[in-house]
């Protein structure tokens, strides 16, 4: 195990742990230049661009978004275009970490880049993942690394400890799909919560159920976080993938164990994007 029992168990208890070293150091470079490239190719651009598996735009841009001063801040799937993204998913001390807490069998579900360059008025409204992609039981965990460091400074996530052991809030409202949860609770989800930093190559490992949010970069470092969501090798997906990606199903640890467990729960059926991210379905509600 990489993990140590009292960290397993934190996880456990918090819904929530941050480790360091996640990748190697070489590995880290290869991650911070393939996102530098795709920031400098994102300069010759004005709107959304690329294309995945579903037709829709891999490379997301914040509005305001200029040559000179570019504000990318999505990328769906880069595991698809990127050896280094691949390699951090599928083999590293990171993976061996998802594998700690929910093996011996993991499997991929999407990957993505979040990221708030300086300027860039990009933000998170609360919410918890496991709505936006339900399973069929919640071994579920969204591995968020860090490719920069993280401060309080730079828009670093937050989250209320403990949450995952509470109920799934709706991210629907007056019958439309917000994707964050009611105005009346983000006030003592914050009052609660904490936030999550650490140098350049840690991960902040999530639950599933953990509600969580982040604040705009008021800083003038960047803040770029590669996220990859795993399951637990029984755990099937209920709805559509809302990232869609060529590696969901793959077994990066274990292998199919070709059975299907599910636990009591009740939540609605989310949205499917219509555009680039759920940036973009925050932004609109």
């Amino acid at each position: 195990m990489v993990l140590s029992p009292e960290q397993v168990d934190e996880f456990w208890r918090e819904g929530v742990l941050t480790v360091h070293d996640a990748v190697s150091v070489e590995l880290l470079e290869a991650l911070r230049s393939d996102f530098a490239s795709w920031v400098e190719e994102s300069r010759g651009h004005t709107s959304p661009y690329g294309e995945i598996i579903d037709g829709r735009k891999r490379f997301d841009l914040q509005g305001g978004h200029t040559a000179e001063l570019p504000a990318l801040r999505r990328v769906a799937a880069p595991t698809e275009i990127s050896p280094a993204y691949f390699d951090a998913m599928a083999d590293s001390p990171m993976t061996d970490m998802v594998a700690d807490l929910i093996g011996p069998d993991v499997k991929l579900h999407h990957t993505k880049i979040n990221s708030k360059l300086p300027g860039a008025a990009t933000e998170v409204k609360w919410h918890q993942d496991f709505p936006y992609t339900p399973h069929t039981n919640t071994d579920v965990v969204t591995a968020l690394l860090m490719v920069d460091e993280v401060t309080e400074e730079n828009g670093p996530l937050e989250v209320l400890p403990g949450s995952h052991l509470g109920p799934i809030h709706s991210l629907w409202h007056d019958g439309r799909f917000t994707g964050a949860v009611a105005d009346d609770s983000v006030a003592e989800m914050r009052s609660s919560g904490r936030t999550c930093s650490g140098p350049a190559g840690s991960v902040c490992l999530m639950h599933t159920m953990l509600a969580h949010g982040s604040a705009p970069n008021l800083s003038q470092l960047p803040r770029t976080l590669f996220i990859a969501v795993y399951s637990a090798g029984d755990a099937i997906p209920l709805t559509r993938n809302p990232v869609p990606t060529v590696h969901e199903g793959l077994f990066v640890r274990g292998s199919d164990p070709v059975r299907i467990r599910s636990t009591p729960f009740e939540v609605e059926v989310p949205e499917y994007p219509s555009g680039t991210s759920f940036f973009v379905q925050q932004e609109d509600n």
